[in-house]
């Protein structure tokens, strides 16, 4: 038989490279404190005044170049909701004090949201607040829980009465460390460096200063932050596609059968275009709504940004793994992201319950159809 000729293999792309996203989020967090860009992602430096996308967009960029997706989870978690909603309470006290650490990176602030069993359905919930005269008693459990395990403090969202209307819930501040209060780590091997885990309050008692914000009024709160990080995670979702489209490109066009690199290939030039056409509309939706976000917390604006962002990392991540080939299937390769890119339709809201909020917006969304063109500059340009 005639000796087969020898196909050159590349290396796997930068995305196999597990020491070059190194670094838990508790680090990365101090780290960005330290250097300023933490308060710098807000207007005036205060997250009770909300956040300038363009400079939340580029802390997210830069950590997601650098560390896992995990570590970039971390991250978003806290500056797009938990942070801000430190602010609740203004004025000296707990949280104060809590917001001046989160800061300046030196303490990590868990968002517990989400219930055992509730999943999206907050109005279900059963962790419970007992408000009494001079203390609370916060009993329940928290589950899938970003941060958790690597938190100083909780921001956790509680029902102090029984029913589902929005006036039922508030949020509490919890020291990590309270007596009552247990972690555990959640049993997966995914998000290296989010710390994610299960918490439970056995009759946690605190001081009545720990509440956040008015009583009755945590779902209202939260309504204005989730939208904020649903921008969030769209900024987020086009850095990762870019990053992920260059080094497939990359890979492409060194990896060669017969002599021909497989980037010359009609369908596979067409495929991969499809996926840099989907990350553009990504970034042109996020562009376009970004200010009405920041400016109004526009729930519906959040929602279709959300959706955009759960079904187009997915898509891209998985045609980029196909592309890739087995080489997808190295340690910390493309594979394996792809699988952390489930994340994006499910985490804050899965894609379906979110897409049930455009379509409550249907109206707005329909007259905004216009055929107008912005003017330049019109953006607060993430």
């Amino acid at each position: 038989m005639p000796e087969q000729a020898v196909v050159p293999r590349p290396a796997p792309p930068a995305t196999a490279g597990p020491a070059a996203r190194a670094g838990g989020g508790r680090q990365v967090w101090r780290e960005l404190g330290a250097a300023g860009r933490i308060r710098a992602v807000y207007r005036e430096g205060d997250p009770a005044a909300g956040v300038r996308a363009g400079e939340l967009g580029a802390v997210l960029a830069d950590v997601d170049a650098r560390h896992s997706v995990g570590t970039t989870l971390a991250v978003c978690v806290q500056l797009a909701t938990a942070v801000p909603l430190l602010t609740l309470s203004p004025g000296p006290g707990p949280a104060a004090g809590a917001l001046a650490a989160a800061r300046e990176g030196r303490s990590v602030t868990a968002l517990a949201a989400t219930d055992r069993g509730s999943g999206s359905d907050l109005t279900a919930l059963e962790t419970e607040v007992v408000i009494e005269d001079d203390q609370l008693v916060l009993t329940g459990t928290k589950r899938w829980i970003t941060n958790a395990t690597q938190a100083d403090q909780l921001v956790v969202l509680a029902r102090h009465r029984p029913g589902r209307h929005f006036t039922c819930f508030t949020w509490v501040l919890v020291p990590a460390t309270a007596p009552g209060v247990s972690v555990e780590p959640a049993d997966t091997d995914l998000f290296a460096g989010s710390g994610t885990g299960h918490l439970t309050f056995d009759r946690v008692r605190l001081p009545r200063t720990q509440l956040l914000g008015r009583p009755g009024r945590g779902l209202a709160g939260f309504a204005a932050h989730i939208a904020v990080e649903r921008l969030a995670g769209a900024l987020w979702g086009v850095a990762l596609c870019r990053r992920v489209l260059a080094e497939t490109r990359d890979f492409l066009q060194r990896r060669t059968v017969a002599d021909r690199p497989l980037w010359e290939r009609d369908s596979v030039q067409q495929r991969y275009a499809s996926c840099l056409l989907a990350a553009h509309q990504l970034r042109a939706l996020t562009r376009e709504l970004a200010h009405r976000v920041t400016d109004r917390h526009d729930t519906t604006a959040a929602a279709l940004l959300k959706s955009a962002s759960g079904t187009t990392v997915p898509r891209v991540l998985d045609a980029c793994a196909q592309l890739q080939g087995a080489e997808g299937f190295a340690a910390g390769g493309v594979q394996r992201l792809r699988t952390e890119a489930a994340l994006f339709g499910i985490g804050g809201g899965t894609t379906e319950v979110v897409l049930s909020v455009v379509a409550g917006g249907a109206g707005p969304l329909l007259d905004g159809l216009t055929a107008d063109v912005p003017e330049a500059g019109r953006h607060d340009d993430p």
